[in-house]
């Protein structure tokens, strides 16, 4: 139970922590810290509860970005701001992102509230050992109001996920290239987005496709063969397992209560088009298709 409930809540955490990569508050409060470009700010604003870490840790933790896609963006930006600034700057774009899209009756609701004090105590309950960007969340303040306490608690639970599949895909001996491929072939995502996005060329992609296919995992038209298959459930599967630690902590009612209280922000989010129509961050569940139109 405890790891069908892992998956089923980041299918409703996902969207509402997504905000803060596609909303266009975001990039506004990007540009007003004077940071370049969009990239600069994913970077400076994501990495920013880690400190100023050299670009090789900010690679090493988000794990599927080319080195050069970094390092384009840090350590440059803490030219133009601090991460308190950029930690600060985020927390504007996410208050201005989630007013817009909840309305202000929407972020001032009994229900807002009372799914912020739940998913504040998973994240505190989370186990932060071996999970780098997630205890960089887990150990920052506490806001104050519940819309923004929402956000960073459901951020804090979603680096722990992030961290957790990680360690799996580095135990199941996939590369960053290998470990999108992987989700592409599964429709999952639109591959041409992940690669792009992420800065790897389409040599190293077919790099990562021909050693897939030597192992048996990907077949010749790029489709998963039924071991790539199982490959790629196996490694879902130790990701919920890992994630359920936090859920298990508060109860399944608790949890099960948070879901709740979830879902309607979060078909809010999707409904809105603020994830972009590629997935790039790989949801599968109802929700996501339930939000898509007709033959997309």
């Amino acid at each position: 139970m405890g790891d069908v409930l892992a998956r089923s809540m980041w299918e409703r955490y996902e969207p509402v922590h997504g905000i803060v990569y596609f909303a266009p508050e975001t990039r506004r409060a990007a540009d007003e810290l004077g940071l370049r470009g969009f990239w600069m700010g994913y970077f400076a604003l994501r990495a920013a509860p880690l400190g100023p870490v050299p670009p090789a840790v900010v690679t090493s933790c988000f794990y599927v970005f080319h080195p050069d896609r970094v390092a384009r963006a840090l350590p440059d930006a803490w030219r133009y701001t601090t991460p308190a600034d950029a930690l600060a700057a985020r927390l504007r774009a996410v208050d201005a992102a989630m007013t817009r899209l909840f309305g202000r009756d929407g972020v001032a609701s009994a229900a807002l509230a009372e799914a912020a004090d739940l998913a504040w105590e998973a994240a505190m309950a989370a186990d932060p050992a071996g999970r780098v960007l997630g205890a960089a969340n887990q150990a920052l303040d506490r806001p104050d109001r519940p819309h923004l306490r929402l956000w960073q608690a459901l951020t804090t639970l979603r680096e722990h996920r992030g961290d957790g599949h990680v360690a799996v895909l580095v135990a199941h001996g996939l590369g960053p290239v290998e470990a999108m491929v992987l989700k592409a072939a599964a429709g999952e995502s639109d591959p041409n987005l992940l690669r792009e996005g992420r800065r790897w060329d389409l040599t190293a992609w077919q790099a990562a496709e021909a050693a897939l296919r030597e192992r048996g995992r990907l077949a010749g038209d790029g489709s998963l063969t039924a071991a790539g298959a199982a490959l790629h459930a196996e490694v879902e599967a130790a990701t919920d397992a890992a994630a359920a630690q936090p859920w298990k902590a508060v109860g399944e009612a608790a949890a099960t209560r948070l879901a709740g209280l979830l879902e309607p922000l979060a078909r809010a989010v999707l409904a809105s088009g603020t994830v972009p129509s590629g997935n790039p961050v790989g949801l599968t569940g109802d929700l996501w298709k339930a939000s898509r139109p007709a033959g997309d």
